[in-house]
């Protein structure tokens, strides 16, 4: 019995789609038929633009409408490869097209019919040649797609079999609930949703398709600023802990400091002792550069919160950056008798056990952890204060799951986050709309400037006599690579990037045998990772090895050199983070950006490296550089996705600022109810990792 299909229809019921299918679908988030509509194609092969053989550039991929002239028989070659070749020509050439073990196409490929072919185009002694084109006949009255669509997609999926069961959802687009009301897509001429839907999976020209997706991506961008005045108001409307200055003895914590606060913290401290003061929860976050002072800052908010009589927790995305804030509040909080411990998953069960008791009886006053401080078994007397490092590595549910651990008498803990991922000024206050934001815009005195310098696998022998120098002043090195393994290598990727595993031993057996070394990266147990952090701060090793997994809360100040690898794979605002592990102590430190490849554009996005420290003008670059669709990637952007939208698209983010603040003013116009639903249902798929068409 045929299912009716409606946008809730489960993908198993659709057409085509068996076990194997519905679990590969499953994999990437594909569950209803509404599901698949807003799966959109990831990018288009333009197969419409087509152009003469003889003007196709060697290497160039294109399209072009042949004749089939002449065919060859199939050969096969050691028994096993089989070759194709058949001639091909165009009223200004002839070409060869080859294929390799696809014996079929020779039924196809008879004399006298007629193909679009898209490939790349060969020039060699023998003449032009396409290998393996993709092919679509031409026939009379059957025009074909000018773009033809690309979609993400999992074994045993194919991308026949992606549009096929596109192709039976699409009709579903004529019944789409409108989410904008009619007055503002006639004003600011967009498509009717169903209509902009159809046309991202089957545009019809260039026009069509940049129509649709801007259709999408201001729904989208409108729908989520509604979403941050929405988290606004719901901790505007909350009751919270009012904390006081009287009798806290803050004044003998800031002078217990070893050093004087900048500018800028004095001014985010005053921000923040305002908000605390409040009834109302604080919602505040610290943005500054690296090396900026945000902990400080966070441990005077803590101090304040413990000498009112509560608790207070930090969580951080990793282990290591745990461990090391754990160490840093101790330096500052352990001297006024305030106890902090550490609570991460990496732990032994019995020392676990015993500061989740401590938590619970009220006599651990400050917990730093990562995800274990938001499972079901950690339990608070009396947390006051939430502190979240690296915000964007979090989502508002589990913000949310650890302010729900503090829910006492109607009221909630305060919530400060910090981030030292850089945002370019025009855009921090909007994405992050439902937070004050405190900037710390100056770094503390000492603060050496970190040299940095491009160079090339040429300069390998150099680079490593530098290291030795260093580490023969007391100095130590990272040396940064963008693999784990070798084997993490794929046709996609570009060859000769180093690998951490493979180099760790090449150097370690090589240039610097007899220097004491580590390894580091991601796959590495928690223990183990703690470990060899722990010998190179301490000074047991004299040079990591790793991955990105150093990128945030390593803190040695005896380290000098960072060396980082095919440089040009990393965005500018990772290569700032990584660069912010060095500098932090007395002496000269120098980076050293090593290219393995790349192009004019790799080389000119490292200049901004060289020629700046300032991590907002490097975010700024960035932005320009890699443009708003790569800047905010899953990891910068972190807690929400979008189907079609960049957040960093300025221009959308201004047409639709004075829209949302008319919405918001009249809240109980009808025409706005779709709005505001869809910015329920945007938080709550969010949260769960999908998207919103």
């Amino acid at each position: 019995m045929a299912v009716k299909l409606t946008d809730k229809t489960p993908i198993r019921y659709i057409k085509g789609i068996g076990e194997a299918r519905y679990a590969a679908f499953s994999k990437l988030g594909i569950e209803t038929a509404g599901d698949l509509l807003g799966f959109y194609p990831r990018a288009y092969e333009e197969r419409g633009k087509v152009i003469p053989i003889s003007k196709a550039l060697d290497g160039e991929i294109c399209s072009v409408e042949i004749t089939v002239r002449e065919t060859s028989a199939v050969r096969i070659i050691r028994g096993k490869l089989s070759v194709f070749r058949t001639i091909v020509e165009d009223e200004s050439c002839v070409m060869e097209l080859v294929f390799f073990n696809m014996p079929f196409m020779a039924k196809s490929l008879t004399k006298g019919r007629r193909f679009r072919a898209y490939g790349r185009m060969k020039i060699g002694l023998y003449g032009r040649e396409m290998v393996s084109p993709k092919l679509e006949p031409i026939l009379p009255g059957t025009p074909l797609p000018y773009y033809v669509p690309i979609y993400k997609i999992s074994p045993p999926l194919t991308q026949k079999a992606v549009c096929s069961a596109v192709n039976e959802v699409l009709p579903l687009c004529e019944g789409l609930a409108e989410i904008l009301p009619e007055s503002l897509r006639r004003d600011h001429g967009l498509l009717k949703r169903g209509e902009a839907v159809r046309l991202m999976h089957r545009p019809t020209d260039k026009q069509t398709l940049a129509l649709a997706r801007r259709t999408l991506s201001f729904t989208e961008i409108t729908v989520f600023r509604l979403a941050l005045a929405s988290m606004r108001r719901s901790v505007e409307k909350g009751n919270s802990f009012a904390l006081t200055l009287k009798n806290s003895g803050i004044k003998h914590f800031f002078e217990a400091l070893p050093f004087e606060l900048t500018g800028a913290q004095k001014r985010a401290v005053k921000e923040i002792f305002a908000d605390l003061q409040r009834e109302t929860p604080m919602a505040r976050l610290v943005q500054g550069d690296v090396g900026s002072g945000k902990t400080a800052v966070a441990a005077s908010a803590l101090y304040l919160c413990v000498k009112n009589g509560f608790q207070a927790c930090m969580m951080a995305p990793t282990e290591i950056l745990a461990a090391q804030h754990k160490k840093t509040l101790d330096k500052f909080l352990a001297p006024f008798g305030i106890r902090v411990e550490l609570l991460i998953s990496g732990m032994p069960a019995a020392e676990k056990r015993c500061v989740r008791e401590g938590l619970a009886d009220g006599s651990v006053d400050i917990a730093v952890g990562t995800h274990a401080l938001i499972t079901d078994n950690t339990l608070f007397k009396s947390l006051a204060l939430a502190v979240v490092d690296e915000q964007h590595r979090f989502g508002v549910k589990q913000r949310k799951a650890l302010l729900d651990k503090s829910e006492r008498e109607g009221r909630r803990a305060h919530m400060l986050v910090m981030s030292a991922t850089p945002i370019p000024r025009s855009l921090s206050l909007i994405i992050f709309g439902d937070l004050d934001v405190s900037l710390l815009d100056e770094l503390p005195p000492g603060r050496q400037k970190i040299e940095t310098y491009i160079a090339t696998k040429d300069n390998s022998r150099e680079i490593h006599e530098f290291i030795k120098t260093e580490i023969a002043q007391g100095g130590r090195a990272y040396i940064v690579c963008p693999l784990i393994e070798d084997s993490e290598e794929n046709e996609e990727s570009s060859g000769g990037k180093r690998a951490a595993e493979g180099y760790f031993k090449e150097l370690s057996d090589g240039v610097f045998e007899g220097i004491p070394m580590g390894l580091l990266h991601g796959r590495m147990k928690p223990k183990e990772k703690a470990e060899v952090m722990a010998d190179f701060a301490a000074g047991k090793t004299k040079i990591l090895v790793s991955t990105t997994v150093i990128e945030v809360g390593v803190d040695v100040p005896e380290a000098t050199v960072m060396v980082i690898e095919n440089a040009e794979c990393f965005g500018l605002s990772q290569l700032h983070q990584l660069r912010g592990r060095i500098g932090r102590g007395s002496k000269r430190s120098v980076c050293i950006l090593v290219r393995g490849g790349g192009n004019d554009e790799s080389a000119e996005r490292l200049a901004v490296m060289r020629d700046t420290c300032d991590g907002f003008k490097v975010a700024e670059a960035d932005l320009e550089k890699r443009g708003p669709g790569d800047f905010f990637g899953v990891r910068q952007s972190g807690e929400f996705s979008f189907a079609c939208a960049a957040i960093g698209d300025i221009s959308l983010l201004s047409e639709t600022e004075h829209i949302v603040n008319a919405v918001l003013a009249d809240r109980e116009n009808i025409e706005y109810a779709e709005l505001f639903k869809a910015a329920d249902v945007f938080l709550e798929r969010n949260e769960s990792g999908k998207t919103v068409n």
